[in-house]
């Protein structure tokens, strides 16, 4: 029997609203077709959340109003089910493709380009995202064709949610506050890390307010020596008494995430990091209080970094980054000098993590959304140094 449409996240028209951004730009450039590559833009254009290794693309056509999904036969009933296009713009191809040397999916994207007659037109590719050796695949069978780098519009099209994104992501957000509470009811003295990891993951995929998670988002923590690290996941090693923990997760529904920082101590807490996570509160709600449509991203980080420099500690790192699909959308940056003027809808990770030395630093941050007036915080977690007995 023929694969049947599953559920869709979002209706038609919130697709053809997006590929009507990135016509204008094709316009812009006098390009016929686009040829997208990067994972969370093939979602962000498509529906499509499966998680494959192989190579794929989606061609935009100016001349025609869905997409075309090209992919390994073998996941053309996931396309199916997930997007919101019609059977026959999912092209399936060869196995053949699959572990050869010398040819792979991109050979089935260039196949189709030709078989359209556009062998000889503008032709855009998100060139960034390509290996070397595929931007020259594409390059030497398209020897006649103008190559245009694509590779930063969809980027900056996603850069503003719609409203309809801003309740997936309140969703993620619901779901990422749950994994901290969670955290703070079980780790204890005596568990190991990986057992912590398993309660905190299983309440990521499980969810919130009836809506579970849809994909689980590599959890970062780290506790005791190896908190002056930020990107270390759990360990084989038991939590003790006075061990500090930091944990960084995030909620994911329809792969928008919802990031989250928050910090642990089993026992008292030392005079050390009662100062920075004062700091670091303080330094979050002064970014919370300045953050609007009209703000600059990098007075918004100034404002930041100063506050918590008044209470002692100098923060290294930026002060944030945008967020949607996929944990960092490698858009805009909350750091000193960058001079985006922020926009309602825009969401980002507001990260006060703070990594002092090698072996001490800390975590707070918050999901948020920029409106016009101020900011949404989606996530909910309460806003403390959890200490637990």
């Amino acid at each position: 029997m023929p694969i049947v449409k599953g559920p869709q996240v979002f209706p038609r028209s919130e697709y053809q609203r997006r590929l009507a951004a990135v016509k204008a730009k094709m316009a812009e450039l006098e390009i016929a077709a686009v040829v997208i590559t990067d994972k969370a833009h093939i979602t962000y254009l498509t529906g499509s959340v499966a998680h494959s290794y192989d190579s794929r693309g989606v061609v935009i056509l100016a001349s025609r109003e869905e997409p075309v999904f090209i992919l390994r036969w073998m996941d053309v009933a996931a396309a199916v089910q997930e997007t919101f296009m019609e059977r026959d713009s999912i092209i399936g191809y060869s196995e053949e493709l699959m572990g050869n040397p010398d040819k792979n999916g991109y050979d089935a994207v260039t196949d189709f380009l030709l078989d359209q007659g556009l062998g000889q037109g503008g032709i855009g590719f998100e060139l960034c995202n390509l290996t070397v050796d595929s931007a020259k695949k594409f390059k030497s069978r398209l020897v006649q064709a103008r190559i245009e780098d694509f590779s930063k519009v969809i980027s900056q099209i996603r850069r503003l949610k719609s409203d309809l994104e801003i309740i997936i992501m309140r969703e993620a957000a619901a779901i990422s506050d749950a994994g901290v509470l969670r955290a703070a009811e079980v780790m204890r003295p005596g568990m190991r890390e990986a057992d912590a990891i398993a309660e905190i993951v299983g309440t990521l995929a499980r969810g919130a307010n009836g809506k579970p998670g849809t994909w689980l988002a590599t959890p970062y923590l780290c506790a005791t020596s190896r908190i002056g690290n930020p990107h270390t996941t759990w360990s084989e090693d038991t939590f003790r008494e006075g061990s500090q923990i930091n944990l960084e997760i995030a909620g994911v529904r329809h792969d928008y995430h919802a990031p989250i920082c928050r910090t642990y101590v089993l026992g008292k807490p030392s005079d050390r990091l009662l100062r920075i996570h004062e700091a670091q509160l303080a330094g979050l709600e002064a970014g919370l209080n300045v953050v609007r449509a009209g703000a600059v991203s990098g007075e918004v980080a100034k404002v930041i970094h100063s506050t918590t420099e008044k209470h002692g500690f100098k923060k290294r790192s930026r002060a944030g980054y945008s967020i949607g699909i996929d944990w960092m959308e490698n858009t805009t940056s909350l750091r000193l000098g960058d001079t985006t003027v922020l926009e309602p809808n825009m969401t980002f990770h507001l990260h006060l993590g703070s990594w002092v030395e090698e072996d001490f630093g800390y975590v707070l941050s918050e999901s948020i959304r920029v409106t016009e007036s101020g900011v949404e915080v989606l996530t909910k977690a309460p806003r403390r140094l959890f200490m637990l007995g």
